[in-house]
């Protein structure tokens, strides 16, 4: 084969560029702190990085879907707590009420306050989070309880908004990971504590409705009886109630760390992938631009060689 000078110069240009474009490849690696910058670097490394940031992004939406879900519990068990409260001065007052030595008047009197209480119950019901009621079921913009009146504008009682056609009974279910779900406890039909149907209810507010009836009409034998140990009942169906929320709320705190540590290794393989060893990385640019520099000395000497040399 001739070797001619055209093609020895020829050569001698196709490494000087490919040496050129491995200095340029690294001093961008540099200068970017990335492994790759596009798809054509490294096609499957590009993929693999794609894979991992959408699944980061993906356990980010959890981990936000996590933290709202850990503040909606943390308002519930606030109401719960206000809602207690509420029932168990209820039931202070029906034991004052209920005594020999308490007349109507100190009744009507004692009516005044339950009556204050079932105004600070159902505002604790009704608590709204971020625009959301936290007991509507899964219509969360509808108000899920009322104070009911007679036509004097008397309280008479408690009244649940809820039906299936509302949407406003059933739990919130929250997606926390992959196939993982949780139910928010907002079915405000569990704190009526219902114990008859429909037609014939038998609920916190018809117990409410009797225990103002009977303050009113001075009924001490319901007050002693039954609507003592309604009250009781009430209140043991709120803390059951918390209680159970609790026990999701401890669920969200244990997703919420599961949740953080999955972003934490999903970061890690992200940036053993994507980001460069920098020491490592100076190294391989102060050997690109050695060749490149000994490329460029060898190419003076080979395009200025011609025979002329040696005449």
């Amino acid at each position: 084969m001739r070797i001619t000078d055209s093609y020895m110069s020829s050569n001698f240009i196709n490494n000087l560029q490919s040496n050129l474009k491995n200095l340029s490849k690294v001093q961008n690696q540099l200068s970017s702190l990335k492994e790759v910058s596009k798809s054509s670097d490294n096609p499957m490394l590009v993929s693999e990085i794609m894979d991992l940031n959408n699944s980061i992004i993906q356990n980010e939406e959890y981990m936000l879907t996590i933290k709202d879900s850990i503040d909606f519990s943390n308002m519930q068990d606030s109401a719960y707590d206000a809602a207690t409260k509420s029932l168990s001065r209820i039931r202070t007052l029906i034991q004052q009420a209920a005594t020999g030595t308490v007349n109507n008047d100190d009744r009507k009197i004692i009516k005044e306050e339950v009556e204050a209480e079932i105004q600070t119950l159902t505002d604790a019901l009704n608590t709204n989070f971020g625009g959301k009621y936290i007991f509507s079921g899964q219509n969360t913009t509808t108000k899920p309880f009322s104070i009911e009146r007679d036509a004097n504008g008397e309280m008479t009682g408690l009244n649940y908004a809820g039906t299936t056609d509302e949407g406003t009974s059933g739990n919130l279910t929250r997606r926390i990971a992959q196939g993982v779900t949780v139910e928010l406890k907002t079915d405000g039909r569990e704190l009526l504590n219902e114990r008859n149907s429909i037609d014939t209810p038998d609920n916190l507010g018809t117990f409410l409705a009797r225990t103002l009836s009977a303050l009113e009409t001075g009924n001490v034998e319901s007050l002693s009886g039954e609507l003592l140990v309604r009250a009781e009942q009430e209140i043991d169906n709120i803390v059951t109630n918390r209680t159970e929320n609790g026990a999701i709320f401890n669920r969200l705190e244990a997703a919420k760390e599961r949740s953080t540590a999955e972003n934490l290794n999903l970061e890690s393989m992200r940036s053993d992938k994507q980001d460069i060893d920098l020491a490592e990385k100076f190294m391989e640019y102060t050997m690109e631009q050695t060749a490149y520099q000994a490329s460029l000395a060898m190419g003076t000497k080979i395009l200025s060689t011609s025979i002329l040399d040696y005449l």
